[in-house]
């Protein structure tokens, strides 16, 4: 599949990013071979870009991810993060702090069964630590050999300017799609000017872009997408009218919506990658195809009419998750 230069850094990795999938999740015996096997089609397809954390299952998902790389590990470009916290109660923390990052990444070294990390992100920015003492570290990381590169998500462009100086930045990671696309523009301008790879996560709108969602009970008891407020209401009914349209559009071109959401994420420059997450391996087939559709300027700019800033209903986190993310 089409492969681009992860901004400034010696790493060339798939337009499309493989991650976690939000869905609920078995932990059980045949839940890990399915895992296997997904992660084993993914590199015979071309997608060598991983995504993980220390976030995603508690820990489970990097564990998960190393076994199933095996002895392809050199195949992958394999990304973590670290510093997103969910407390016992269930509200969210982060934490930046130069100890904790060095001790994150020691403990991702070893449930990914690795000696280095190609990408290892800042998960969410510690307003309680200067971003520089962060990245300083995360910097010293790279100077011993446990980090090829470094990144940081969901960061303003004051503190990605900051973080940039203290060490280079290959890649800011952030929320975006057809559905969530008006404000990041101005921090892919800046990604741009500095050389930093833009990897846009949800580009399918955390589902609701693939048209199989049509009512807010089709989320299940427990699920994040629940609190979400494109997801209630009359803001998820507004919603499912763009949604609509988009899969008229899809079908006269012969393409999933899925497909089309992901092709314009990647039709919008080199520098821009798409990072979705599953479990089953006919959505991953169906992204590596959709990664491989061209759109020309006249189809994304339908898109954008349709999925017009004014027309998206509903914010992409509930209010006090967007006041955390200091954005």
């Amino acid at each position: 599949m089409d492969t681009r230069q992860l901004g400034a850094s010696d790493l060339r990795v798939s337009s499309l990013c493989l991650g976690h999938s939000m869905a609920a999740q078995d932990f059980g015996p045949q839940a890990q071979a399915d895992f296997n096997r997904l992660i084993a089609r993914a590199l015979d397809l071309g997608l060598n870009f991983l995504d993980s954390s220390d976030a995603y299952w508690g820990g489970l998902h990097e564990s998960w991810l190393g076994r199933a790389l095996g002895r392809r590990r050199s195949e992958a470009v394999l990304t973590s993060k670290f510093g997103n916290l969910t407390l016992p109660d269930g509200s969210k923390a982060t934490n930046g702090r130069p100890d904790y990052a060095i001790a994150c990444c020691e403990a991702s070294l070893q449930r990914l069964g690795t000696d280095v990390i190609d990408l290892y992100y800042l998960h969410r920015v510690d307003p309680k630590v200067p971003i520089e003492d962060t990245i300083g570290a995360m910097g010293r990381l790279v100077q011993q050999g446990k980090v090829r590169h470094i990144g940081i998500c969901e960061a303003g462009i004051e503190t990605m300017e900051r973080a940039h100086r203290t060490h280079r930045l290959s890649a800011l990671q952030t929320e975006y799609s057809l559905w969530c696309r008006q404000p990041q523009q101005a921090i892919i301008d800046t990604c741009r000017r500095l050389g930093i790879a833009f990897v846009g996560y949800s580009p399918l709108g955390r589902g609701l872009l693939t048209g199989a969602i049509r009512r807010y009970e089709d989320l299940a008891p427990g699920d994040r997408r629940r609190i979400h407020p494109r997801f209630k209401g009359e803001n998820l009914e507004r919603n499912l009218q763009l949604v609509e349209q988009m899969q008229a559009m899809a079908q006269t071109l012969g393409l999933s919506a899925a497909q089309l959401a992901l092709a314009w994420v990647l039709a919008q420059g080199q520098d821009v990658f798409a990072l979705t997450g599953t479990r089953e391996l006919h959505k991953l087939q169906d992204s590596v195809a959709g990664a491989g559709v061209q759109l020309d300027a006249a189809q994304c700019a339908q898109l954008e009419a349709i999925f017009s800033p004014q027309d998206c209903a509903g914010e992409r986190y509930p209010t006090e998750m967007l006041k955390d993310l200091g954005i």
